[in-house]
C-alpha cells in the first residue's frame, strides 16, 4: 500500500437531505458522486484545507464543523485517506468548477447514485442519521 494522500470532504445537510457532487468527465473518478473537497496542503489543518477547497470548487464560503468520519481506500491510482466534516454554507451561490452536477439527496436517493468508494462509508453513516 502506498503512502496515503490526505483529503477532506464536506457534508452539507438540509433537513433530511445532503449534498452530492458528480465528478466532471476527464477528471479522476469521472461520473462518480462524492462529497466536495480535496487535498490537504502542507501547513494546513484539515479544516483550513476544506474551507479553501469548498471556496475553490463551489465558490461558496463555508463553516467547517464536527468531524463525521475518516476512511482509507486503496484505488489503483493512489491510497486515499478521506476525512469528512459537517459543513454549513455561509455565503455565495453554488458555482461548479470540479463537478458537472450537484443534487440534494435523501438517503434512499443517495443509494441510487454511483459513489466514489472512499465516500461510501460516509454516505452510509450520514444516511443512518438522517
Amino acid at each position: 500500500m502506498s503512502s496515503p494522500i490526505r483529503v477532506v470532504g464536506a457534508v452539507f445537510t438540509d433537513g433530511n437531505r445532503f449534498l452530492a457532487c458528480r465528478k466532471t468527465p476527464g477528471k479522476s473518478l469521472a461520473g462518480m458522486w462524492e462529497f466536495p473537497g480535496g487535498k490537504i496542503e502542507s501547513g494546513e489543518t484539515p479544516e483550513q484545507a476544506l474551507a479553501r477547497e469548498i471556496k475553490e470548487e463551489l465558490s461558496v464560503t463555508a463553516t467547517v464543523g464536527d468531524k463525521v468520519t475518516s476512511t482509507v481506500y486503496e484505488y489503483d491510482f493512489a491510497t486515499i485517506e478521506l476525512t469528512t466534516f459537517l459543513c454549513t454554507i455561509e455565503s455565495g451561490d453554488l458555482t461548479l468548477s470540479d463537478h458537472d452536477e450537484t443534487r440534494w439527496v435523501t438517503s434512499p436517493e443517495a443509494r441510487e447514485l454511483d459513489w466514489a468508494p472512499a465516500d461510501t462509508p460516509t454516505v452510509k453513516l450520514i444516511s443512518s442519521r438522517l
